[in-house]
């Protein structure tokens, strides 16, 4: 049967809503297939507006995997703003598609990719306008089987009464054997409904099903142990990793966005994982083993997405881009074949000590030379030992002079506060480094008209990582701390006016903190929070903190637990955390004797370069790290005048 388009009732609403566009779809590279001959049905969704959703390259992967698939069709949708719900609710749409506008709730699957907590609440709106019963428990065979994905589904328990499923780790092959299993389920008639479907999930032992596990508490508030409920149910959960990046080219055809979004450029991921070791970097611990793309794997996605989208800079992605054993001839190659066309390459962020100034000449060579951006994140040496950065002052005044020598005027540095063990006097220090910077840029480029930036960011402890067992700092301390150092940085009359300072206050960090590190009983306070009209928590200005801490108050009563107790607690080795049960990888026994090192402040190497650290990823999950150099080099696509060859190309 067909599923009709609600469009002709949202076209009514959208003349009195901000930004109609992004509701519209039909966007370059987007797809749109016959609903009656697929056979399994996916609604992808980031819980974030459109203009943050779309650019995102999971979902894009993922839609793209899908729609690939014969008799697979995959359709996306973002969180509608408040102005559209309300006249959404008033009028009964529902929670619709962009691509084709069809309700959510007649999909098999909705998949919601959550990179941070803070989207749970958007993700309640997108299920109550779906007309989906917001716990799990309430739905039939019917409604869609609701899955989590992304960074944060390491630890679904905040919103395990909420979803049906989640899947850690990269979902490329693992959304496609859950396919096969519901496609097989449906073609012999949904035997055992919802109940049986789930249990053939379960089984395969690489997705999560919440509702089949119990967690048992102890009288003090701690789990006492997470316990499957159902016979042929794994105790433990593993993680899906993809190894050979080359074999999943994706995304091949970028989608291109009508309305103006946060990131307007094509992207490639031309590594995944890392194993720099930042103690407090949930994503470096959580998606090892790394794994690179071969230069020319990176050439031709950069070629193909190019010539599919039309955009003017590409970004090339991973957790430490210039870590990428063969980055020079990367950053060369595609500078040398775009040099007549003006295409801009661009580094999320640079290691201070995987800088050099030729690297960063060939990024702006054919692009605008913006400001460069590094993340010490500690801001003294002590800290720097603390966390496993392993930077000196030294090494980042070199590189800044190197920097501010060759012509570049800003500079950007990145910190936290709030690591363990931190004082007073660490973070004061970011005051000095960022002076020294300026003192050093004054003297090598002759010219006053020097920048640097800080900023900084509250840190919040995440589950499989050294740090899961750390206490968080409130948020008064947070800000205590801040306010001090603004007072040192305003209070400097020779480098104070050339420093920016930019900063989170310690509230969204608590927030977040209780929801990366919170169990099921969290779960009470999200609903709470979303009740009382809790939406879009990312966004400073929809964020309430007093909402949340309210809400947490009441709803966490009746279990005897707070919110300090999730966020500024220490925990021991011998508590069983709420994430126990899923399997990133990572030894727990090695997590913490790192968590000691950092107690300690010893440093530990990248076993990319030295002998392994038994992390326990790799013989875990079987796998293994791949890198390079292939000794290749990325030719021109085209001699540019000279006589053609046969085929047109050079290589």
């Amino acid at each position: 049967m067909s599923v009709e388009s609600v469009f002709p009732q949202l076209e009514a609403l959208l003349p009195h809503v901000q930004k109609p566009i992004q509701y519209v779809g039909g966007e370059l590279n987007s797809t749109v297939k016959p609903w009656d001959e697929a056979e399994v049905r996916w609604a992808l969704m980031y819980p974030d507006a459109y203009e943050v959703g779309l650019p995102n390259q999971g979902v894009m992967i993922l839609y793209e995997v899908l729609n690939e698939q014969q008799g697979v069709l995959a359709e996306r949708t973002y969180s509608v703003w408040p102005d559209l719900e309300a006249l959404m609710r008033e009028h009964g749409v529902p929670q619709f598609t962009v691509d084709s506008h069809r309700p959510v709730k007649a999909f098999d699957v909705f998949g919601l990719s959550f990179s941070t907590e803070l989207g749970y609440t958007n993700m309640l709106t997108a299920l109550e306008l779906a007309g989906i019963p917001l716990q799990s428990r309430d739905r039939t065979v019917d409604d869609p089987i609701v899955l989590a994905g992304g960074h944060a589904a390491f630890n679904p328990e905040p919103i395990a009464d909420f979803i049906d499923a989640a899947i850690i780790g990269d979902g490329e092959q693992a959304v496609l054997d859950m396919t096969e299993i519901i496609r097989r389920w449906k073609a012999e008639g949904r035997p055992g409904g919802r109940e049986e479907v789930l249990l053939r999930l379960a089984k395969t032992g690489g997705v999560y099903i919440p509702a089949f596990y119990d967690v048992e508490y102890l009288p003090d508030g701690r789990i006492g142990r997470v316990v499957p409920n159902r016979s042929g149910v794994p105790w433990r959960v593993s993680k899906h990793t993809v190894m050979d990046l080359d074999e999943w080219p994706y995304p091949k055809q970028p989608l291109v966005p009508l309305a103006e979004t946060v990131h307007e450029r094509m992207s490639v991921e031309i590594f995944r994982g890392c194993t720099r070791g930042c103690r407090f970097c949930q994503a470096g611990m959580i998606t090892r083993p790394v794994r690179e793309r071969s230069i020319t794997g990176i050439g031709d996605m950069v070629e193909k997405g190019l010539n599919a989208t039309g955009f003017e800079e590409v970004g090339l992605l991973s957790l430490s881009s210039a870590d990428h054993s063969e980055i020079g001839e990367i950053a060369k190659g595609l500078a040398d074949r775009y040099t007549d066309d003006k295409i801009g390459l661009s580094l999320p962020s640079t290691r201070v000590d995987a800088f050099n100034v030729d690297l960063a000449n060939e990024l702006t060579r054919n692009g605008r030379r913006s400001g460069l951006t590094f993340a010490p994140e500690g801001g003294s040496e002590r800290m720097r030992k603390v966390i496993n950065k392993m930077v000196s002052e030294e090494d980042l005044i070199r590189t800044v002079a190197t920097a501010y020598g060759n012509g570049w005027r800003q500079v950007k540095l990145y910190f936290m506060c709030g690591l363990p063990t931190e004082t007073d006097d660490d973070v004061l220090q970011i005051a000095d480094m960022a002076t020294h910077v300026i003192q050093k840029g004054r003297e090598v480029s002759g010219s006053g008209d020097i920048r640097c930036t800080v900023s900084i960011g509250g840190f919040v402890p995440k589950p499989h990582t050294p740090f899961q067992w750390a206490p968080q700092l409130s948020a008064e301390e947070t800000d205590a701390r801040l306010q001090k150092l603004r007072d040192k940085i305003r209070g400097d009359k020779k480098y104070g006016r050339s420093i920016g300072f930019r900063y989170h206050d310690g509230k969204p960090g608590i927030v977040e903190g209780l929801l990366s590190r919170g169990d099921r009983r969290v779960g009470a306070v999200i609903r709470a929070v979303y009740e009382d009209g809790g939406r879009f928590d990312g966004w400073r200005e929809h964020f309430s903190y007093d909402r949340w801490m309210g809400c947490a108050d009441k709803a966490l009563a009746e279990f005897g637990v707070d919110v300090d107790w999730y966020t500024t607690r220490e925990r021991s080795y011998e508590e069983v955390l709420p994430w126990d049960h899923l399997d990133s990888g990572l030894d727990k026994d090695w997590l913490w004797e790192d968590w000691q090192d950092a107690l300690d402040e010893t440093e530990v190497e990248d076993c990319r370069w030295t002998p392994c650290f038994d992390c326990g990823v790799c013989p875990q999950m079987d796998t293994a790290i791949q890198i390079g150099p292939t000794g290749k080099k990325l030719l021109p696509l085209t001699v540019k005048n000279a006589a053609p060859t046969p085929s047109g190309h050079s290589h």
